[in-house]
Order: C-alpha cells, then sequence, then structure tokens
C-alpha cells in the first residue's frame, strides 16, 4: 500500500521518463511535491524501491527504472490525475533494458578526448532509445549545456550517426583530437557549437574540423 505522496512522486517520476526521456533530479521531485528537503525525497525513492515500484538500473547510472503502477492506477486514472497537475503523460513503456557500450567521460564545457572503456557496458531502458540504431553512453562532464537540462554527472545516451540537422545536440570530434557535447549550428563553410550555458561561449570552427558522431537520444540522471 503506497501512501499519497509515494504515488504523487511514482506518477511524476512516470512523466518526465516517459514524455521527456529524462528522470527528474532530486530537487525537481522536491518542488513537485512541495516537501521541505531532498532527505523526504530519498525517504519516498526507498520507499518505492523496496515494494518493487522502482528499480535502481546497474552499473554507474545509478537512475531508477519504473517497474509497475499500483493496481489501483490505471493508465486512465494516471492520465488523468497528471492532466490535473498540467501536465501530460504517455503511456507506459516496460519493454526492458538495452545494453550500451560506455565509453569515457565528454566534456559539455571544454572540449576532452573520450576513451572508451572495453567490456564496460549500462543498461538503458530501451523506452529512451528513440527508436532503432547503434548507441553509445557517455558521462557528462561539465556545466555548459545545464540550460538543456544535461548536468554534470548524467549519462548521455548517444545514437551513432555521422548526420544532424541545426539545433540538435551533438557529440562533435573537432580537429580529429577532442570531442563535445554542444547544440550544432551549421553557418555555410562554418559551424558553430553552441553551449546551453549563457556563461560559455559559442565555438566555431571550419565545416571540415568537425565531424558529427552522435546524436543525443536521451539522458540518465545519476542519483
Amino acid at each position: 500500500m503506497l501512501t499519497k505522496k509515494q504515488k504523487d512522486l511514482l506518477v511524476f517520476i512516470h512523466d518526465r521518463m516517459t514524455s521527456d526521456g529524462v528522470a527528474p533530479s532530486f530537487d525537481e521531485m522536491k518542488t513537485a511535491l512541495e516537501l521541505k528537503s531532498k532527505s523526504g525525497v530519498h525517504r519516498l525513492v526507498t520507499g518505492l524501491v523496496e515494494r518493487g515500484y522502482l528499480e535502481r538500473l546497474p552499473n554507474r547510472a545509478r537512475a531508477s527504472d519504473i517497474k509497475r503502477l499500483p493496481d489501483d492506477m490505471t493508465a486512465d486514472n494516471v492520465a488523468n490525475a497528471n492532466s490535473d497537475s498540467g501536465n501530460q503523460l504517455f503511456q507506459h513503456d516496460t519493454g526492458g533494458v538495452r545494453h550500451v557500450p560506455l565509453y569515457g567521460k565528454i566534456a559539455a564545457g571544454t572540449p576532452i578526448e573520450a576513451i572508451r572503456h572495453e567490456g564496460e557496458y549500462i543498461d538503458a531502458p530501451l523506452s529512451m532509445m528513440g527508436g532503432k540504431g547503434d548507441f553509445y553512453a557517455l558521462t557528462v562532464d561539465g556545466e555548459s549545456m545545464k540550460d538543456a537540462g544535461i548536468c554534470d554527472g548524467d549519462m548521455a545516451i548517444i545514437r551513432r550517426t555521422e548526420e544532424a540537422r541545426n539545433g540538435d545536440i551533438v557529440v562533435a570530434l573537432v580537429k580529429g583530437e577532442e570531442v563535445t557535447l554542444k547544440t550544432l549550428m551549421k553557418k555555410g563553410a562554418k559551424v558553430d557549437l553552441v553551449p546551453e550555458n549563457k556563461e560559455h561561449k559559442v565555438q566555431t570552427y571550419d565545416a571540415d574540423q568537425v565531424q558529427i558522431q552522435g546524436v543525443l537520444s536521451s539522458i540518465i540522471r545519476m542519483y
């Protein structure tokens, strides 16, 4: 039997993960439930894990995946409850997980070399894959993409591709040596790699100096 606060939190996490592909932070949970401290959120999350409604995903991501909803909460009940709060809730996908190779850290500030750790993987929910394709994971290092909801320590799930559109958040290989996670803006013979943080500067390169290595599919937030 869940408390009202536990149910409210489960609906909120479910909404954010299924609509945005991003698990909410403890601060966001605290605000949504009007709690006074993050310790209250921690107790609620722990209770949901112990009761089998949430599961901690293995390996370094330490993210949570929703395993089930309460028996008395049908899809319509949840959607109606969430509609009352002004948010849209989509159908829950419990289609399992995919083993995604883990590469190294990618700077969301100054570009650094991404180093693959051979044999290391994380388990990411299939619902966060954004369709078919080849995927890999990188740990975000830095705060230059924070205004796009990408924070230091987040796990970025990347769809491998060499094609991207203006406005896509991409993994870009710069000058054949370093990689960075930025918003892509093509301008003729030039390419802007745009940070989502007003304290960071746009990086401009010749188009032939930038190679797209992937497009952001989703973010797993670490607690």
